[in-house]
C-alpha cells in the first residue's frame, strides 16, 4: 500500500476532495508571510501534497523566497513536516535573508 498523498496542518491523511476544498481556503494555508526592508517576501504555506514522494516524513509546508512580492522567481526554498518545523524554518529565512541584506 502506497503512502498517502494529501495531509491537513496537524500531518493527518487526507482524501482528494478533502485536500481540495482546504487548499483554496487562503486563511488555512498560510502560516506566515514577511516583507524584509529590502522588498524580498518571504511566504510560508502548507501545501497539504506530499512532496518527500515517498522517501521519509511527509514534507508538507513550504518557505520561498522571492525578490519581491508578485515577483514569482524564487530565490531560496525550504520544506518541513510540521508546522512547528515550518515556523522554525520561516523565522531561519527571515533572519537569513535579513544578514544577507545587512553584508551586501
Amino acid at each position: 500500500m502506497s503512502a498517502p498523498r494529501y495531509y491537513d496542518k496537524a500531518g493527518q491523511p487526507l482524501e482528494l476532495m478533502e485536500w481540495a476544498k482546504l487548499v483554496e481556503n487562503t486563511e488555512y494555508k498560510i502560516v506566515c508571510q514577511d516583507t524584509l526592508p529590502n522588498g524580498k517576501w518571504i511566504s510560508t504555506v502548507w501545501l497539504g501534497l506530499n512532496h518527500s514522494f515517498g522517501e521519509g516524513l511527509p514534507l508538507i509546508f513550504e518557505t520561498m523566497v522571492f525578490p519581491k512580492k508578485g515577483d514569482w522567481s524564487d530565490q531560496d526554498c525550504d520544506r518541513y513536516s510540521t508546522i512547528e518545523e515550518a515556523i522554525a524554518g520561516h523565522e531561519a529565512m527571515v533572519k537569513k535573508h535579513t544578514e544577507e541584506e545587512r553584508d551586501e
